[in-house]
């Protein structure tokens, strides 16, 4: 009996897994940034910060995406 692998669909494991990862990643930091605001480091002057009022629909949707990136990962898993 011999073991065969099919290196074009391990490629593509790998290329979907690490794309989705990358995608999570860049999403949740994206979504950190926005709330953190344009001015989140400490200054030596005291002046006041105004924020986007984009900003907190921005990163929910971010954060949004991540949990359905995730959910959608458990379910291929789960599910099969």
């Amino acid at each position: 009996m011999s073991v065969t692998i099919d290196w074009a669909a391990l490629g593509l494991v790998f290329l979907v897994s690490f794309g989705a990862a990358v995608g999570v990643i860049v999403l949740f930091a994206l979504g950190i940034s926005a709330l953190a605001g344009p001015n989140s480091a400490p200054s030596q002057t005291a002046h006041k910060v105004t924020r986007r009022p984009w900003a907190w629909p921005v990163a929910m949707l971010c954060f949004l995406g991540c949990v359905l990136m995730v959910a959608y990962s458990l379910y291929l898993i789960i599910a099969r």
